[in-house]
């Protein structure tokens, strides 16, 4: 019996192992492609340099489009956890008519095809003239991580005790003093949280992206594409490492300030 069982956690444990590889495979491929020193992209590599990486800091393009995400990014996180906490205290302590379809429309961006939702947002902000904007694109991406701040937030919400609002309510605080110094702090940490998720999806965002931008206000996803239209070269993937570190960076960052576990 002890056998078998022994047998069973090995096989487990087995299975665990070869799943995790095979995930993790293709981001091991490419950090090794990235010292690649050829001009094109193949597995392995012919010899080893940190020229790529160079090469990356030195495009103007992709320093530019870098920081242009970056400040997309700051502000669509921004935006949507204020837009997500005022949405979420609305679904959670207050009932209204229209509760379930408001509960619908934001969970139907999880729902709806990326490539879909893009073209029914070009369809909507160019008659304004938003197109290839910067409002265009935050608009563009508020859309699409909105939906996850107010869940995060929601949950946040959920697991906080309403009796302590209360209690303050009963000892003469008012109803805008209960928000900021109760309620915001207990949920702070779904709300870093929702911003830090919003910033990544918007600053990987690129299938919407691709529909609203071209020039004036390309994205680092955008112009990531349009490099890979003329050329493949380890450059590619040393700038996809480094978009990998930074991503790392930020969720261990989140972890270690407020943790994901109590966050999420």
């Amino acid at each position: 019996m002890q056998n078998t069982s022994m047998l069973g956690r090995v096989a487990w444990n087995t299975l665990i192992t070869l799943l995790y590889l095979f995930l993790l495979a293709p981001i091991v491929i490419v950090f090794i492609i990235s010292f690649d020193t050829r001009q094109y992209l193949a597995f392995p590599p012919e010899s080893f340099s940190f020229g790529s990486y160079v090469k990356v800091f030195e495009n103007a393009k992709f320093i530019s489009a870098f920081w242009r995400s970056l400040a997309i990014g700051a502000i669509v996180g921004i935006v949507s956890v204020s837009a997500g906490m005022l949405l979420s205290l609305s679904l959670v302590r207050y009932k209204f008519r229209g509760k379930a379809a408001v509960n619908f429309l934001i969970l139907a961006p999880f729902l709806v095809p990326h490539i879909v939702l893009a073209v029914g947002v070009m369809l909507v902000i160019a008659p304004i003239g938003l197109l290839d904007s910067y409002p265009g694109i935050v608009l563009a991406h508020l859309g699409i991580t909105i939906p996850y701040t107010v869940r995060t937030i929601t949950m946040s919400l959920m697991a906080v005790d309403t009796r302590v609002e209360e209690a303050a309510l009963v000892h003469g605080a008012s109803p805008a003093m209960v928000f900021w110094r109760i309620t915001l702090p207990l949920v702070r940490p779904g709300l870093i949280a929702g911003a830090v998720i919003a910033f990544l999806i918007s600053f990987d965002e690129a299938t919407i992206s691709l529909f609203i931008v071209s020039v004036k206000a390309s994205t680092l996803p955008t112009e990531i594409y349009h490099y890979l239209e003329y050329s493949t070269d380890p450059q590619i993937a040393a700038l996809s490492v480094i978009l990998i570190l930074i991503s790392i960076g930020v969720v261990v960052a989140v972890e270690r300030l407020v943790g994901l576990r109590r966050a999420i």
